[in-house]
């Protein structure tokens, strides 16, 4: 487990500044001065200036087994 400042791809960092806009709405207090009232916005800024950061976890990945060059068929 890591924790990232820096991020690896923009979905990542949408969902982080979601997440933050969320904490925000329930009450969490900004962590820099801003002129905004939007908690998107809020996050954003946060962001911005460094002062947001995520824990990356190491999950392995397990690709399901396919047997044969077919293409795996799932039964309902």
């Amino acid at each position: 487990m890591t924790i990232e400042t820096s991020f690896d791809s923009n979905y990542r960092k949408v969902l982080v500044a979601a997440r933050r806009a969320r904490q925000l709405q329930n009450g969490s207090h900004a962590l820099i001065p801003t002129h905004s009232n939007k908690a998107c916005r809020i996050a954003q800024e946060e962001i911005d200036a460094g002062k947001i950061a995520y824990v990356k976890t190491e999950t392995e990945i397990h690709k399901p087994l396919v047997e044969g060059p077919g293409i795996p068929i799932l039964l309902a």
